[in-house]
């Protein structure tokens, strides 16, 4: 039996066919999941239109998750397309370039401020608007790395915003479960995405994984959707508020 068959599920944050959005709904849509899609701004929609496509999707709309307004619109949408949604995917994080260079010590406030509301309390916006159309067993899952417990070079004010968005699906955890409803993170090893661009020495940190993490390999976007797949199916339903890491092991050693 498919993990996710008739699910309706929204991913936010597909960038184009390298992104781990992507291997999400790739898995979502072989587990059949009903997918649906929004991107920021019209920049991304002639990426994401012919992934939406591909997975024959009903649904892919863009959305500024910045603003509430739009938000509460796409949410009108979604419920006249999907009656109610059963699974949110939130990949979305942003920090403007020269925040993830130099010293973290000489973060901009406006850097920082922007840092922790794309990456983090967009979360808590999805949540808010949407849980009067969620089902009551809906599930969340969002996107974390390792810089959130852990510093890593020119990752900086991005760290941070990590470290919040992990608290988000602790706090959301509880509010969400009071309704039957679940929230979890994967804290994915480095991958180069188009995001992951915005990073400098990546290929030091991929390197890095493969000489100390136990398995000695670097992990890919299909690990993500395979196990964003289990996370958000019923074979998980009392599993919520973690931190899942997908790392091949990268984050249990010292040295």
């Amino acid at each position: 039996m498919s993990l996710m068959k008739g699910k309706n599920v929204l991913i936010f944050g597909v960038a184009n066919d390298k992104s781990i959005a992507y291997g999400i709904a790739k898995q979502m849509f072989e587990e059949g999941a009903n997918v649906g899609f929004s991107y920021a701004n019209q920049a991304f929609e002639k990426h994401v239109k012919p992934i939406a496509d591909k997975f024959e999707s009903k649904f892919c709309e863009e959305c500024d998750l910045a603003d509430d307004n739009a938000i509460d619109e796409l949410v009108k949408k979604a419920e006249q397309v999907y009656g109610k949604i059963d699974t949110i995917i939130h990949s979305v994080a942003f920090a403007p370039k020269e925040a993830l260079a130099g010293r973290f010590l000489d973060t901009k406030r406006e850097d920082f401020i922007t840092a922790l509301n794309i990456s983090a309390y967009t979360l808590v916006a999805l949540a808010q608007r949407f849980e009067r159309i969620l089902s009551a067993d809906a599930s969340f899952l969002t996107l974390t790395y390792y810089a959130a417990v852990k510093t890593f070079p020119n990752y900086n004010v991005m760290g941070i915003a990590k470290s919040a968005l992990e608290s988000v699906v602790r706090f959301l955890a509880v509010d969400l479960g009071n309704k039957g409803m679940r929230i979890n993170a994967i804290s994915a090893g480095p991958i180069r995405t188009l995001s992951a661009r915005g990073v400098s020495r990546l290929s030091d940190m991929l390197d890095a994984v493969v000489g100390r993490a136990p398995l000695h390999r670097n992990i890919d976007i299909e690990d993500c959707g395979n196990l964003a797949a289990f996370l958000c199916s019923d074979k998980a339903k009392n599993i919520t508020g973690e931190v899942v890491y997908l790392d091949a092991g990268f984050n249990v050693t010292a040295l």
